[in-house]
């Protein structure tokens, strides 16, 4: 048994397919399937439950899957300590975020951070927070860009900023000559929503309380995949939307047709962290890279005094 066959087993038991995990792994089908029978027949017993439609991990395979991961990352510690030896900042720095969040932030810091830090490779990918959440657990991201509170032991959430939310409305609309927008101007308003699981979406009704409204005619709101889609509706005319601050640098917000103002209602806002797992070694990258985050905001959010991130024991 070696780290290359934790690595298939591993594979295997998140694709479900032998076939989309030796994609993963970058071998063929045949070698990696073959391994993992060797394994198998190594250890007296198997690891997944094989069928013409679908494979399944057996509760064996589960137990020692817990016990492969941890044996993964201890193996990437390694090699982490080993690159650090040399430079901290140096390798990839894999960082997820979610989706109403990575578009406008990401242009702000890629050029700063390739200049500052040209040794650093960032990865980055994009999903719902569940998602970013479980791919933390599973060590196949080094951090995520969340905009929600996160209750884990195992996780470390640092604050970023808060972001405030504003309204956007198309021209027509009253709001127009309104100099403030109150909770009750939003109340009798159709309120365009992102689709569940974003997170933007339940912030947008706790904010305008839609919990508390009746959800019929034409409260019974429009959900959209993206907040791009969102935009579109307002411009023709279907409802209004919140957008967080850091969206207002995009196209759509000067000229075409959409008027966006700040929200100024109580805590009408979101709280941008990074989080990342206790064991990661790499701190010196992640405060590396909050640096560049913080460096590089705009005035329309407020950015979180904090300590600089402490050692991991592993890492010294």
């Amino acid at each position: 048994m070696n780290l290359r066959d934790l690595k298939y087993v591993i594979a295997v038991a998140e694709t479900r397919h032998f076939g989309r995990a030796a994609e993963r792994c970058f071998v063929s089908q045949p070698t990696l399937s073959g391994q993992i029978k060797k394994l198998e027949e190594e250890l007296g017993v198997a690891i997944f439950e094989r069928s013409n439609r679908s494979v399944d991990i057996t509760p064996f395979g589960e137990a020692i899957l817990v016990h492969a991961r941890q044996m993964m990352e201890q193996a990437e510690v390694i090699q982490q300590l080993a690159l650090a030896s040399r430079d901290p900042l140096a390798g990839p720095l894999r960082i997820g975020a979610i989706p109403t969040l990575s578009p406008y932030l990401m242009p702000l810091i890629l050029l700063p951070l390739k200049k500052q830090h040209p040794q650093m490779k960032l990865v980055l990918s994009e999903e719902l927070t569940d998602t970013l959440l479980q791919r933390l657990h599973n060590h196949e991201i080094d951090a995520a860009l969340l905009a929600t509170a996160v209750d884990d032991p195992g996780l470390i959430s640092i604050p970023l900023f808060d972001e405030p939310f504003w309204v956007a409305y198309p021209r027509e609309h009253a709001f127009y000559e309104k100099q403030k927008i109150t909770l009750r101007d939003l109340d009798r308003e159709n309120l365009l929503l992102l689709s569940e699981g974003h997170c933007l979406a339940r912030q947008a009704m706790d904010i305008c309380h839609i919990a508390n409204r009746e959800q019929q005619g034409e409260m019974a709101d429009l959900r959209a995949a993206s907040l791009e889609t969102l935009i579109q509706l307002v411009r023709a005319g279907s409802g209004i939307t919140l957008v967080p601050a850091l969206a207002m640098q995009a196209s759509w917000a000067s000229g075409s047709g959409i008027v966006a103002q700040p929200l100024k209602i109580a805590h009408a806002s979101r709280r941008v962290a990074l989080v990342y797992r206790q064991s990661y070694p790499r701190t010196s990258a992640l405060q590396a890279f909050i640096d560049i985050i913080l460096a590089n905001l705009p005035n329309t959010v407020s950015r979180i005094k904090q300590p600089q991130l402490a050692s991991n024991p592993a890492s010294r």
